[in-house]
Parts: structure tokens; C-alpha cells; sequence
């Protein structure tokens, strides 16, 4: 689990260093608010397709393996975009870059399906994407930092061909560890994840309006506070920590509130759908964040509307308890894919506001607006659970036999 945090730190700090570099970037090579929200966009157009068949494997060969290879994959993209020159090329690398980081979490929560119960997984759950969003929160500053230091260029040689490390660790920890394939009698093959699934349709809806939120922050925030605060980069990337360590903590902290309420006999489903609701309604503090004439108070309340990451393990656990145990690597691939049109749509439609209205208010108004619009698929389609799922510690020692 620290390998898989670690990597999720990674996966965002390789992502998150063009939406910081962003302004100099566009400087670079003259790229209008159009143009830039084409770039930040197409790093989603193969992220978002690649869930699918990645979430397949996930659940049919070695993890061990398939997560190196995609990990090697993203790292090599970051590092060669440090020596693109021209729009065409970035798209490219970022689109490869995509291909890469797609394993991440349908990857990440198949092995916490394996090694944990289904009242433990909302702190697990939280625990593996909270290093995407740390890497955003930490990173923000570091990678100003480099890019003031060294320049756009060597700030993506070092971190991408500099994470290759990782993967030392990561074979040392997975020699004698099984994360092998399913077993062919616990899947049940594509078919099974139909539209017909009301449980997993309702978590499909519902993640659209969360990750147009996520993904609107995380790829205009750092240009926003240079951009329209004129702030300079290393200040933006300072303040950018605030609201994404706000974010990162929410993570696995949701879920943990939400285990321990589970083992004192709260029903899961209802703590979870309170902590999700909650948290998404935090989100409200980002329509007067943008209308603040203070720096520091704008900050204060867009790191409120990032207690929206309460939700984030607790929409994950839920994922796995609705998912029979042989598809758990499937429906997180099948549960991106919906979150990554969004991914998709954030950035193009933030930066067409933004031209027409020279304004990035819209943009995020459209954010929230969509996010508590979403909220109700929680409640109304999300229901009961139809069967009693294989408990993750039973499945692992399935798999091992």
C-alpha cells in the first residue's frame, strides 16, 4: 500500500508539472486560452479510453508485471515531453502520457479488493489516491521551484526519467507476493458490468460531477492564480498546496471516519453516502472563492471547497462493495472511464469560458454547479446491495490456491 501511495504521488506529480509550467508553456510557444485547454485536455483522450481494457487486465494477468510496464510507460512520456518543442509534439507525449498513468487506480484498488474486508477498504481506498493528490499538493511548490530554477524543459527530464526508481522497490516488494490474475471461475467477463446494474450506473453518474470538479481545479488553478492574481509562479505554486493537501488529507481521513462508524455497526452504505454528501456540499465555498479580492481569503475558501476529498474513498468503497470479486479491476477502469469524460470536457470547456468571458469565474461556477447535480444519483439510483460480495481476505486466499 506505501508502494501504491508512493506511485499515485508520482502518477500526479509527472501529470500536475504542465498545468504549473502552464504559463510559461503557453508564453513559449504563444498558445491562446483555446489552445491551452486543448493541451491540458489531451492527456484525458487516452486516459479516459485506456480505463476499459486496462481494468480487463487488471483482472486477468499479474499485476506485478502490468503495473511496471504501464508505470515505465508514463515515466518515459514525461521525461521526452522535457524535449518537445512544438504544440503537435506535447499532445502526442501527453496523450502516451495517458496510456501510462491509466493503471493507476484500477491497478491500485484490485489490490485493495485483495488484501482487505469491505469495512476496512474506505481508509485503503483513500490511502491510494490520496498520493495523486498529495503529489498535486507538495508538488506545487516544488516543481515552481524547478521550473523557475531549470526551466520547463529539465523540470520534466528530472521527474520523469528521476521516477524510474521506484520501480526497485516494487519488484523487491512483490517477489513473493501473489497478484496474480483471477481465477476464470470467480469472473464473469464484460458482459456482467451491463448499463442494467442500477448500483453501478447511479456510482457512474455521480462520479461525472465529482471529476469535472476535481479535474477543473486541477488543471486551472495554478494558471488562475498567475494568470488572473498575478501572482508569481512560485507564489501560485505555495498557495496551490493549500487546497490540494486539504484535498489529499480528505482522502483516506472520509474513509477512515466511514470504517470506524462501520465497525461500531453504522450501516455502510448510509455512512458513506452522508460523508459523500457532506463533502460535496463543502464544494460551495468555491463560487465566492473567485470573487475575493484577498489572495489569502480566495485561498482559504477553495481549501474548503476541497473538502470535497472526504468523498473519494467512500465513492471507492462503495465501488467494491457493489462489484462481484472478479471484476473489481474492471468496474474501477469502467468508473474512471465516466469520471475522464469529464476529465475531457473540464478543461476544453473552462478555457473556451475563459475566452469568451475573460473571466475564470464561469469556469468554476460550472464546477460546482455540476457537482451537486450529481450528488443526487447517490441517493436516489445508488441502493442496496444485491448479493453479498467475497471478502477481500477470502479472495486473496483464493487467488493464492
Amino acid at each position: 500500500m506505501g508502494l501504491l501511495f508512493a506511485a499515485g504521488f508520482i502518477n500526479y506529480l509527472d501529470r500536475a508539472i504542465l498545468s504549473v509550467a502552464l504559463p510559461l508553456v503557453s508564453r513559449d510557444l504563444h498558445l491562446d486560452p483555446t489552445a491551452k485547454g486543448v493541451l491540458l485536455s489531451a492527456f484525458f483522450w487516452s486516459y479516459a479510453l485506456m480505463q476499459l481494457p486496462v481494468g480487463l487486465f487488471a483482472d486477468r494477468i499479474s499485476l506485478r508485471w502490468f503495473y511496471a510496464g504501464m508505470f515505465t510507460l508514463w515515466c518515459l512520456a514525461c521525461g521526452f515531453t522535457g524535449l518537445a518543442t512544438t504544440l503537435g509534439a506535447l499532445i502526442v507525449l501527453r496523450v502516451v502520457l495517458g496510456i501510462g498513468e491509466s493503471v493507476y487506480l484500477p491497478g491500485g484498488i484490485k489490490v485493495v479488493s485483495l488484501l482487505f474486508e469491505s469495512g476496512e477498504r474506505g481508509l485503503a481506498s483513500g490511502l491510494v489516491n490520496c498520493g495523486t493528490r498529495l503529489g498535486l499538493s507538495l508538488g506545487a511548490p516544488l516543481i515552481a521551484w524547478m521550473l523557475v530554477s531549470r526551466g520547463w524543459h529539465q523540470a520534466f527530464v528530472i521527474f520523469g526519467f528521476g521516477s524510474l526508481l521506484w520501480l526497485l522497490p516494487w519488484f523487491a516488494a512483490t517477489s513473493s507476493m501473489s497478484l496474480e490474475s483471477t481465477p476464470r471461475e470467480l469472473r464473469s467477463g464484460i458482459s456482467r458490468i451491463a448499463w442494467r446494474d442500477r448500483n453501478f450506473l447511479g456510482l457512474c453518474l455521480g462520479h461525472l460531477g465529482y471529476s469535472y470538479y476535481w479535474y477543473s481545479l486541477v488543471t486551472w488553478l495554478p494558471d488562475y492564480l498567475v494568470e488572473s492574481r498575478h501572482m508569481p509562479i512560485q507564489r501560485a505554486g505555495a498557495f496551490t498546496m493549500i487546497p490540494f493537501m486539504v484535498f489529499s488529507i480528505g482522502e483516506p481521513l472520509g474513509g477512515w471516519i466511514a470504517d470506524r462508524l462501520v465497525g461500531f455497526g453504522w450501516s455502510e452504505l448510509r455512512v458513506r453516502k452522508w460523508i459523500i454528501t457532506a463533502s460535496f456540499s463543502s464544494a460551495i465555498a468555491l463560487i465566492p472563492a473567485g470573487r475575493m479580492n484577498s489572495d489569502i481569503a480566495a485561498i482559504c475558501l477553495i481549501g474548503t471547497a476541497s473538502l470535497v476529498g472526504l468523498a473519494t474513498g467512500n465513492i471507492l468503497a462503495l465501488l467494491q462493495l457493489f462489484s462481484p470479486p472478479g471484476e473489481v479491476g474492471m468496474r474501477t477502469g469502467v468508473l474512471n472511464f465516466a469520471g475522464n469524460l469529464s476529465g475531457v470536457a473540464a478543461p476544453l470547456v473552462t478555457g473556451v469560458l475563459i475566452s469568451r468571458t475573460s473571466s475564470y469565474i464561469p469556469g468554476f461556477d460550472v464546477a460546482v454547479v455540476l457537482l451537486i447535480v450529481a450528488l443526487p444519483a447517490y441517493w436516489l439510483i445508488v441502493g442496496e446491495a444485491n448479493e453479498t460480495p467475497l471478502r477481500g481476505k477470502d479472495y486473496a486466499r483464493t487467488t493464492v490456491q
